[in-house]
């Protein structure tokens, strides 16, 4: 089950959600029917446990907001982009362990 603490996010609510927030944003692109993704999903929901108050993780359905994707000019998914001060930090393509996305978050926050 997807923790509540993961926030869904579409072209509506992306600038205030993520260009807006006052502590660094983890985003995943992401769609249903990638493997990958699903994989990352759990790591995502831990993430959001831990980091709470200190990393907001964000979800962002690329099926459903194109526009976005392509905005960040996301070609393969999972990518997952953190954000500060509504600038892109970081970026990482595919799958990656929980580990490597804690080295990134602690990096930056």
């Amino acid at each position: 089950m997807a923790s509540e603490k993961v926030v869904a996010v579409t072209k509506n609510n992306f600038d205030s959600e993520v260009i807006g927030s006052s502590i660094p944003a983890l985003v995943d692109f992401w769609a249903p029917w990638c493997g990958p993704c699903r994989a990352v999903a759990p790591i995502m929901d831990e993430l959001a446990e831990g980091y709470q108050g200190k990393v907001k993780i964000c979800k962002i359905n690329v099926d459903e907001e194109g526009e976005l994707a392509a905005r960040f000019r996301v070609m393969s998914i999972p990518t997952i982009i953190l954000f500060k001060a509504g600038q892109v930090v970081e970026k990482a393509i595919g799958a990656r362990s929980k580990e490597e996305f804690r080295k990134m978050l602690d990096n930056n926050i």
